[in-house]
């Protein structure tokens, strides 16, 4: 909907003068604000000015890391038979990554198998003498001495075939533990071996970062008495694909000091499609001071010169020009700019 507004017994044509139409153009506007103020639904938008605390960012990196990072190693020694992943891989706890072979465990196990083979045969010969031998004891044939001994051997073939079926068992859990297995779900990392090399029991088949990204900050010991857990910091948005501030939180401050720099744990959402090591670049805060922060929608920029308008007590709006800062967004207010000068406490902007 669209309207004039023109004094009363005042048309434009009247107007002969530029002045004339200069005062004509003051007056509409006034009345067009009076109009947008009395009527709830034309109200401008406003905001009282108040100073708030601001933080003293600092640049620093933050580099992409895991909070863990575990190594799958070989639990035997051996041949690598085979290896199932690659660089860049995920991986779930208990998954076979690789799998480690031994000639001398297959031989082995053969010559169990043919031993118990062996000691099942005397240990139904010993089951038939100890029967035979209780028979006869019973109709007064043998004494008992002859009894014990045929039980005795009955007893030590039982033995040695338990011993011989155990040490079988023992050959073929080493030969299972040659499956290397992923010691927790995650990314894979490194692969530092390839089929046919040989390895010795402990040594890693692959480097898995666990699957819990964090930014790890490195700032200077300085700021150790700024930097607290549960601060917030904000990080380049464009490196990670978003238009918009990013914020994040610290987690864990660590009590050593490396190189002269605190090492702290920041978490921020979306990490995990990046690359382990990746440095982006993070403000976080070294001290706050008294500003004025308002929202980018309330300052419009006429000629390379930044305005704001105010509303004074009789509902007129002026413009006023300001200096303005530098960016200061919050999560409460991602387009936040700091005013140098220009305003002060207690002033009524209006949203152009």
């Amino acid at each position: 909907m669209s309207f004039l507004l023109q004094p009363a017994g005042l048309s434009v044509r009247h107007l002969k003068k530029p002045e004339e139409l200069m005062r004509a153009t003051i007056f509409t506007a006034a009345a067009c604000l009076g109009i947008a103020l009395a009527h709830p639904a034309l109200a401008l938008e406003t905001l009282t000015v108040a100073p708030t605390k601001a933080a003293d960012e600092k640049a620093v990196f933050g580099t992409v890391e895991s909070v863990h990072v575990a190594k799958a190693r070989a639990r035997i020694g051996g041949t690598i038979a085979s290896v199932n992943v690659r660089e860049g891989d995920h991986v779930e706890a208990g998954q076979v990554i690789g799998t480690v072979g031994d000639e001398k465990l297959v031989l082995q196990l053969k010559s169990l198998a043919a031993q118990i083979s062996g000691l099942d045969a005397q240990l139904g010969q010993a089951k038939t003498d100890l029967d035979r031998a209780e028979s006869l004891f019973q109709h007064g044939t043998i004494p008992r001495a002859r009894l014990d001994e045929a039980r005795t051997a009955y007893n030590v073939a039982v033995n040695a075939q338990r011993s011989r079926t155990a040490e079988r068992a023992v050959v073929e859990q080493q030969l299972s533990e040659g499956n290397v297995l992923a010691p927790t779900a995650g990314r894979v990392l490194t692969v530092p071996v390839t089929t046919g090399t040989v390895v010795l029991p402990g040594e890693p088949l692959a480097t898995i970062a666990e699957q819990h990204f964090v930014l790890r900050l490195r700032v200077p010991e300085r700021h150790v008495g700024f930097i607290k857990a549960g601060d917030t910091i904000r990080y380049e948005a464009s490196e990670l694909g978003s238009s918009k501030p990013q914020f994040g939180k610290i987690s864990l401050v660590y009590p050593q000091i490396q190189d002269g720099r605190v090492v702290a744990n920041a978490v921020v959402a979306g990490l995990g499609n990046y690359f382990v090591g990746e440095r982006i670049r993070v403000w976080v805060s070294a001290g706050t001071r008294s500003a004025f922060i308002i929202p980018e929608s309330f300052i419009s920029t006429e000629f390379g010169i930044d305005y704001v308008h105010l509303r004074s007590a009789g509902n007129s709006v002026v413009a006023v020009p300001v200096q303005r800062g530098l960016p200061a967004p919050r999560p409460d207010l991602p387009d936040g700019i700091e005013i140098l000068s220009g305003i002060q406490t207690g002033d009524v902007l209006v949203k152009p």
